[in-house]
């Protein structure tokens, strides 16, 4: 997948789902590489890098 399709993927799953989009990504990820879809479980990862930066840092 391009950066410009992880990045509308990363702003349509954060509207959607808000704080919980890096989770949700997460997870997908996760089913991706237990079923063995590489290539899937890497965009899913790329997907929720680009939420963390979307989001920004975690405050303190």
């Amino acid at each position: 997948m391009d950066a410009i399709k992880i990045s509308e993927y990363a702003t349509a799953l954060y509207n959607a789902h808000g704080a919980q989009a890096e989770v949700e990504a997460a997870r997908r990820a996760r089913e991706c590489e237990a079923a063995g879809k590489t290539a899937e479980q890497e965009d899913w990862s790329a997907i929720q890098a680009a939420i963390r930066a979307k989001r920004g840092a975690l405050q303190s």
